[in-house]
């Protein structure tokens, strides 16, 4: 008894001392690190990184862009199964414990104990321990952190449900491959949403957090599958599976593979220039991380045809002129290597549909070929007969009469699937670009910008200037009939020499048969494409007033030649800005500025964005006629400037933004703006007069192919620059106007037989045949100030009474022709002497 009593006593003071030490201990934790931890208030209303969407007008995913691969997902949309394997892994007790588990705690305090304090060591920190650390903590290995760790835990789980740390974790984790959360996770190695996971994907998904880059399904696939069986085999023990449901998902073999983001819509051009566009309203930080979403105005059944119209169009061209031989060839060593070479022909990606292929057989009337999956694919003769050796761009070889004239054994090609059948083919050296807008509005349907954006991201729809050539004709001819002349007016069609300046050197232009017509009619020379009438235009007009005219269409002056080649179509413009152009004849004479993009919102659904509309006017008053034609001369500058003057927003704008000024602002009216209205910049006479002109370009000139759309209200022009570098078809109907461009990023020559005709017009008519339809015929009516009468065809005179073979022509009402006199002799400008 008297050992005892000593023992007690040291015991009580031992347990004293140890009290004070812990209670100096926690008062010193509570003075320095207690006030220093972070309010979790924050965590009720966090900003998770979420990448920037951007969708179709038809809600089609086209592009999903950020560092961070992240799909929020409510605690509640997450399978119960999918909770369970992450808790059977990391938290068993998450809803027992208050944030610390002590059982873990104590586990890991005795392991480091053991460690000496030497490394880290595993257990201790809950769910709701690592959502304190991911959120407010780095990642630093101390005590001190530990420490903090812990009280913020305490913190957290004072304030948030369990449920809502959950679903933090469960949205915050980063999983592999960078994927942030398990939605993102599910989508990344099994191409599905959560609800589609099967228990043993689950249960991999489960076991990321501990290795996420390294022990991953693809990256370390074995470690990945001793890891999900592992979770398997706790969910087991804590009652959370059967015995059969654990042997079925372990017997599961490893399916996982990279899925990239799910783009629903292939528009990647249009992408980029809503991701610009976003990124210059919000900045990059905000744009790539705080889940914004950007509806662009494409609709996804158009943009696919405009896929398919570019790539199989330039394919067209490319078989017109010849094989150009093998992309690549192998040796016989890696030929007998079926892993090095699939390795081959894994790291020649598919471009545009073209999969690279090998030529394991010939003979003489097939050749054998392989995939880079080990599909093994046969052509017959007949499918390789259209590949004549290419000589230059106008001329092939003869046709091939056995397979070895085309391919040997060891040579790489690229084949395509079509309708089930497989096709030689090659990459195309030439490019093309389409653009398609509603005409009243400016809002861009499709939009393609070449071959392939991956292997160009070259946008030539909107960074490609090319010269339009005839396609460039409408305006000049625009300004025409607002300078005096009419659709009857005759312009002689003769050899003419001109001392143009910015060509700097003696110009000779002259038609593209090389023939020359005589006098011409402007409806004809529109219809039949004649140069020198243009030319004869432009310079009678005055080159500054054409260059002043053209600009309303939104042409940049300072891109205009200064001199007669601009009647030609020498200026350089791009797709979309020509495209624009022929939505002012389209719509009756707005201008209406292009545009792709609708909105940009948050994740809330909040509008941060939305585009400014201007819409044509059609009961606003009507801009002022043009005054009468001055005569030409080089003093006389009043004639060089353009008749027509761009008319201000509507009267009754400006008195509402007067009386609106004057208000106090608790009375000012809220909503959203009123669309603005679109500038008119040509008189709906003359583009009413244009259109007429431009239909018969479809009906009986360049344009006939297009007759096979079967409709009424199309209008159009061909254009074909000097040795054929570009060819355009510009055209519209149905309220949808479109340009299609061809030609070569080298500024070659397609091929003396390649004109806007045979290489631009089938693309435009094969897309406008999926643009049109179900649209009705949308021909306008005749303008006030429009009227008809009959001319003599060969005069453009009005014709009296009883001539035989006159014609109607439309004219300016306060523009006829004069009559023709009674014995023919009426007076007329000789159209010889005009230049």
């Amino acid at each position: 008894m008297v050992r005892i009593k000593p023992l007690i006593v040291f015991s009580i003071r031992l347990f004293l001392l140890l009290f004070i030490l812990a209670a100096i201990g926690a008062l010193i934790i509570w003075v320095t690190i207690v006030p220093s931890l972070p309010s979790v208030e924050s965590l009720r209303d966090i900003q998770l990184q979420v990448p920037l969407r951007i969708y179709s007008a038809d809600d089609r995913l086209m592009a999903e862009i950020g560092e961070q691969r992240r799909r929020p997902v409510a605690v509640d949309d997450v399978p119960e199964r999918l909770k369970l394997a992450f808790l059977s892994a990391e938290d068993d007790r998450f809803y027992q414990h208050p944030g610390v588990d002590w059982r873990g705690t104590l586990r890991a305090v005795w392991l480091y104990s053991l460690s000496m304090g030497q490394g880290r060591v595993p257990g201790g920190s809950t769910v709701t321990q690592q959502v304190a650390r991911r959120f407010f903590l780095s990642t630093d290995y101390s005590v001190t952190r530990k420490l903090r760790e812990m009280l913020l835990a305490f913190k957290v789980e004072s304030e948030l449900s369990k449920d809502e740390i959950l679903e933090l974790y469960l949205n915050k984790e980063f999983l592999g491959h960078r994927a942030y959360g398990v939605a993102a996770a599910a989508q990344v190695y099994y191409g599905k949403t959560l609800d589609e996971l099967t228990l043993a994907e689950m249960a991999m998904i489960a076991g990321l957090p501990k290795a996420p880059s390294r022990d991953n399904p693809i990256s370390g696939p074995q470690q990945a599958m001793g890891r999900r069986n592992w979770i398997l085999g706790r969910m087991l023990e804590l009652g959370h599976i059967s015995e059969t449901e654990h042997a079925e998902a372990v017997a599961q073999p490893n399916t996982a593979s990279y899925h990239g983001p799910v783009v629903e819509l292939d528009s990647p051009w249009v992408a980029e220039m809503a991701r610009q566009d976003v990124v210059d309203q919000v900045g990059s930080e905000a744009a790539y991380s705080d889940g914004l979403i950007a509806h662009t105005t494409v609709r996804s059944e158009l943009q696919e045809k405009a896929n398919r119209v570019v790539r199989d169009g330039l394919m067209d061209y490319d078989r017109r002129h010849g094989w150009r031989g093998p992309e690549d060839r192998v040796s016989e060593d890696t030929l007998d290597d079926p892993e090095t070479l699939a390795e081959r022909l894994d790291a020649m990606r598919p471009i545009a549909g073209l999969l690279p292929a090998v030529v394991t057989a010939t003979d003489e009337t097939s050749a054998r070929f392989q995939l880079a999956d080990g599909t093994s694919v046969e052509l017959d003769l007949e499918a390789l007969s259209w590949a004549r050796p290419f000589v230059s761009s106008d001329a092939v070889g003869a046709a091939p009469q056995a397979a070895g004239d085309v391919v040997a054994i060891g040579d790489i090609v690229r084949l395509k699937k079509i309708d089930e059948e497989w096709q030689l083919a090659q990459i195309p050296q030439a490019e093309a670009a389409l653009v398609s807008m509603k005409a009243e509005t400016g809002e861009l349907l499709a939009l393609v910008g070449g071959l392939d954006f991956a292997h160009s991201q070259f946008n030539r729809a909107t960074q490609s200037r090319r010269q339009p050539g005839s396609a460039f004709k409408p305006f000049i001819y625009s300004a025409a009939l607002d300078h005096g002349y009419t659709p009857a007016s005759r312009v002689n069609d003769a050899p003419v020499v001109i001392d143009d300046p910015s060509m700097e050197r003696e110009w000779k232009p002259t038609n593209f048969s090389h023939r020359f017509f005589g006098p011409t009619r402007l409806r004809e020379a529109m219809v039949n494409s004649r140069n020198l009438v243009s030319v004869r235009l432009l310079m009678d007009m005055g080159i500054e007033y054409g260059r002043d005219y053209v600009t309303r269409f939104g042409f940049e002056r300072d891109q205009l030649p200064n001199g007669p080649s601009m009647a030609l179509g020498s200026a350089s413009i791009t797709p979309l800005s020509l495209t624009a152009g022929y939505a002012t004849f389209a719509n009756g004479g707005h201008r209406v500025e292009p545009h792709y993009l609708y909105s940009i919102s948050d994740t809330d659904g909040e509008t941060l964005f939305e585009t400014e509309w201007a819409l044509p006017c059609r009961d606003c008053p009507e801009i002022p006629p043009p005054n009468p034609p001055a005569e030409s001369t080089s003093s006389d500058e009043t004639a060089r400037e353009p008749m027509l003057r761009r008319p201000e927003l509507a009267d009754a704008e400006s008195d509402s933004a007067r009386e609106e000024s004057d208000q106090p602002d608790t009375e000012r009216l809220m909503g959203p703006p009123r669309p603005k209205r679109a500038e008119q910049v040509l008189r709906p006479q003359t583009a009413w007069l244009i259109d007429s002109m431009m239909s018969d370009v479809i009906r009986r000139g360049t344009g006939r192919r297009a007759l096979a759309l079967e409709r009424d209200d199309l209008a159009g022009k061909t254009g074909t620059t000097n040795d054929q570098r570009d060819t355009w078809f510009a055209g519209y109907g149905g309220g949808i106007v479109t340009v299609v461009w061809v030609g070569m990023d080298d500024n070659e020559s397609l091929g003396r037989q390649e004109q806007g005709g045979r290489t631009a017009l089938p693309l435009w008519v094969d897309f406008m045949d999926t643009a049109l339809e179900g649209r009705p015929e949308t021909r306008r009516p005749v303008p006030v100030g429009v009227t008809r009468a009959l001319i003599d065809p060969e005069t453009g005179l009005r014709a009296r009474p009883g001539t035989p073979d006159a014609i109607q022509e439309w004219f300016h009402a306060d523009n006829l022709p004069p009559l023709e006199s009674s014995d023919d002799s009426g007076e007329q400008a000789d159209p010889y002497e005009v230049y």
